[in-house]
């Protein structure tokens, strides 16, 4: 989450123990039952975890969260982000880039490095919103296999999640050729977007925050201004990668696949290279994306269509598909691929590569 960081700051919690003085076996036993999902062959307690591998071989990805760089404690505008939102986050990315390879997501195992003084109901909400996260996602199967605690200055947040192929090739992203159609499942700049609102003056509350940006996971909010406003918050807080996409996705034949999460013009690129060819986006498809983000850029005078190029952790799965192939339900063609060398193009110009680097200044 590009400049999320402004100073240190300590997470809220309700007057109850810190983790400091509870101990690292006080809070495993805490957070431990909030975590229980699908059983793993051998799941926490032992020096290691076992993870049945079906295939005879598993996708296997990890990704971290850190205070202040991927995650506030409290938003610039003075609204308090919450552990659940923290912990849904960290399973949604990692369950997105498994996703993307065509697998099913398994098992996940959490490392968490924690101040002393951090709550001990953070660390519980925490894992509450990763365990949501699997059940709402819909990874039914993944079991939440072990993990470490471990002590440090800044909360951060360590997710490895392992994937079944069920038979499948991985999808790589190295498979497009010219003529294969380019195609989206997810939104586009949402996630942007409701950063944007976050870091703003814009006023969020409403009778669905009642408690900061803990935002409940249930049915779509109330038809209205303000309600689209915090649908947008939400898709920052709590994201929805398509996780029943990558596998349709795979059985369709897509040539080559990856998941949005660094943004169109980041990403994109990333696969052309990798393929060898040139992208040529539809701008009358990137319109139709930028439309559904008015209400934010009405409210902060900017420009949709930014957020729709640039924003990422929407977690979206772009794939390719031959041209004579039937793109699966729930994808919108939003380009094709030509000969190239991994351009990415918009109405014929190139596009200069941009959206999230961990290690540019911003």
């Amino acid at each position: 989450m590009a400049e999320a960081g402004r100073g240190p700051g300590s997470p809220r919690g309700n007057g109850g123990p810190t983790v400091g003085a509870l101990g690292e076996a006080g809070v495993l036993a805490r957070i431990l039952p909030r975590l229980a999902g699908a059983p793993a062959l051998l799941g926490p307690g032992d020096d290691a975890a076992l993870v049945a591998a079906p295939d005879g071989c598993f996708a296997i990805t990890v990704d971290t969260l850190v205070q202040d760089q991927d995650f506030r404690l409290e938003w610039a505008s003075g609204h308090p982000a919450s552990g659940f939102d923290v912990g849904w986050k960290a399973a949604a990315q990692n369950l997105s880039d498994v996703n993307a390879m065509g697998a099913v997501a398994t098992s996940a195992v959490i490392s968490l490095t924690l101040p002393a003084a951090t709550p001990v109901s953070w660390v519980e909400d925490f894992a509450d919103g990763f365990a949501a996260a699997v059940r709402g996602l819909g990874a039914h199967r993944c079991a939440v296999a072990g993990g470490d605690l471990g002590r440090g200055r800044e909360i951060s947040a360590t997710t490895a999640v392992t994937g079944d192929l069920e038979g499948r090739a991985p999808v790589l992203r190295s498979g497009a050729r010219p003529g294969d159609a380019v195609a989206v499942c997810g939104r586009l700049g949402a996630a942007a977007a409701g950063l944007a609102l976050l870091e703003s003056s814009v006023a969020l509350d409403g009778p669905d925050l009642p408690d900061g940006l803990d935002l409940p996971d249930g049915p779509d909010l109330p038809v209205g201004p303000d309600a689209a406003l915090r649908e947008l918050v939400r898709a920052q807080c709590r994201p929805h990668p398509p996780l029943d996409a990558g596998p349709r996705a795979a059985a369709a034949g897509a040539t080559a696949m990856m998941d949005l999460s660094d943004g169109l013009a980041r990403d994109v690129p990333r696969l052309a290279r990798a393929s060898g060819v040139d992208v040529e986006l539809d701008p009358a498809a990137l319109e139709t994306a930028a439309r559904r983000l008015a209400p934010a850029a009405e409210a902060l005078g900017a420009d949709p269509l930014e957020w729709v190029v640039t924003g990422g952790e929407d977690f979206g799965l772009l794939a390719c598909f031959d041209a004579a192939a039937t793109v699966p339900d729930g994808f919108a063609v939003i380009g094709s691929c030509v000969a190239g060398t991994g351009t990415l193009r918009l109405g014929g110009r190139p596009v200069l590569e941009a959206g999230w680097d961990h290690f540019e200044e911003s």
